[in-house]
């Protein structure tokens, strides 16, 4: 049952979004009196051969358009006369072009069409995360939640930190949110320090002055966290955790032996015991019980925490819930930028950077959550947005750089040459997908 909530919930969120994707192209083109042929969600062909197993489940044509549900459950498309694409090749657009057709538009025109999905996938983005702020308001850690003090990483100790340390003043001031511990006014400002209560002794933790640099050089944020503790929350289906026995609300007391009464600890725990299964006790229901589970490479076992410590909630009424709703959005891409940003210059992998319908529906989870739900939509939506925007051909992203080109240099590329880069970039889609889908899923098993 589990398994098929997940798969609900992914194939809702990317119905949802793949035609608000198609509709921004779509309400583009017919702004500007181009044809649009068909506008579907799902593909009614063998994607991407598409004089393949032609036929839908559902279709109705109004006015030049049909409008349909594909077979084949992966994306959706309109099919705008006249553009060269998955649909349409140079050899089918070998016609004097007609004022109604896409090619026959200024490029000023077709770019907006093409960008026209992304477009709504980003308004889609910032509606549903305003959305999300005006209902459920912003949960905050309250300073005095985090009365068991911190544990410092790496940068966090050589500033003086130790594990236990309760922040009581930031600037000599004492302050109400544990992120303000974080603030950029404080990490950048000029002889900034915490204040800090260590066995009923306070002592002042300055800023070093190159901390900025530091704090980037070695990815050390956050450089300290609260000490937490936690019950198991959601377990990932098919996980180390899940095969090992790992329930909702269990209580990790011990890995290996040694106590781990605060997350911190259950980390470094699992990471010294990396590739390994382990005695897990935990305590259920008030007694103990002793679990063997399977600790992958990385030192995860596959859960999400709950915390014990009482978040707070910040309300917004719908005006102020739009700039906060924004930055949430936007803050989806600067995320993605930065791992792109990582990928390439070899500091994370590829292959545990890219996830694709199996890792998407996992993060669903196997309960019907709406919060959680809108919450992961609106993010796919960022993503979808920024993917799309990517300059490959075949992808939007692909399509905004030729038209680009067009536009600077007054002439626009042969038909010939669309077509081959279409080709190349269905290739390289479908490499990426090929991995994603049958490539990745089977190296878990080996």
């Amino acid at each position: 049952m589990e398994v098929l909530i997940m798969a609900g919930q992914m194939l809702l969120g990317l119905s949802i979004l793949v035609g608000l994707h198609e509709f921004g192209h779509f309400a583009a083109a017919k702004y500007f009196k181009i044809r649009v042929d068909k506008f579907y969600i799902f593909f009614d062909f063998l994607f991407p051969m598409p004089g393949v197993m032609n036929f839908a489940l559902f279709k109705k044509k109004i006015g030049e358009t049909e409008y349909g549900l594909g077979w084949f459950p992966l994306g959706g498309y309109v099919a705008i006369h006249g553009m060269i694409d998955e649909t349409q090749d140079a050899e089918s657009l070998s016609a004097e072009p007609q004022p109604n057709e896409f090619r026959a538009k200024p490029a000023w025109q077709r770019l907006i069409v093409m960008l026209g999905g992304i477009i709504m996938n980003v308004i889609t983005g910032i509606i549903i995360f305003t959305a999300l702020t005006a209902n459920y308001g912003e949960s905050y850690l309250p300073a005095s939640e985090v009365r068991y003090g911190v544990v410092p990483n790496k940068l966090g100790e050589e500033m003086g930190f130790r594990t236990g340390d309760k922040i009581v003043k930031i600037n000599g001031r004492p302050f109400t949110e544990f992120d303000e511990v974080y603030s950029p006014d404080v990490m950048l400002g000029n002889n900034s320090y915490y204040t800090v209560d260590r066995n009923g002794q306070l002592l002042d933790i300055p800023i070093p002055k190159n901390f900025m640099d530091r704090l980037s050089d070695k990815d050390q944020t956050p450089f300290v966290l609260p000490l937490n503790p936690f019950v198991v929350g959601q377990v990932v289906s098919g996980s180390g955790a899940a095969k090992g026995g790992l329930q909702t609300n269990d209580q990790i007391a011990t890995v290996a032996g040694k106590p781990t009464q605060f997350f911190p600890e259950l980390q470094e725990a699992l990471k010294a015991n990396a590739g390994k299964t382990v005695p897990v006790q935990v305590t259920r229901n008030g007694q103990p019980v002793t679990l063997q589970i399977a600790v992958d490479e990385e030192g995860h076992i596959g859960f999400m925490p709950k915390s014990l410590l009482k978040e707070a909630t910040r309300t917004y009424g719908l005006a102020e819930s739009l700039p906060v709703g924004t930055k949430k959005a936007f803050g989806v891409i600067t995320t993605q930028m930065k791992a792109f940003g990582k990928i390439f210059s070899g500091n994370a992998s590829f292959s545990k950077s890219i996830g694709g319908p199996v890792e998407i529906a996992q993060q669903y989870g196997g309960q019907w959550d709406w919060q959680r739900f809108w919450t992961l939509t609106g993010m796919l939506s960022m993503v979808l947005a920024f993917m799309n925007l990517l300059p490959i051909p075949a992808l939007d992203g692909g399509h905004v750089v030729f038209l680009l080109y067009e536009m600077i240099a007054g002439r626009k590329p042969s038909d010939t040459f669309m077509e081959n880069a279409q080709k190349v970039g269905m290739v390289l889609i479908l490499g990426l997908m090929a991995y994603v889908l049958v490539i990745k899923q089977v190296l878990k098993f080996l």
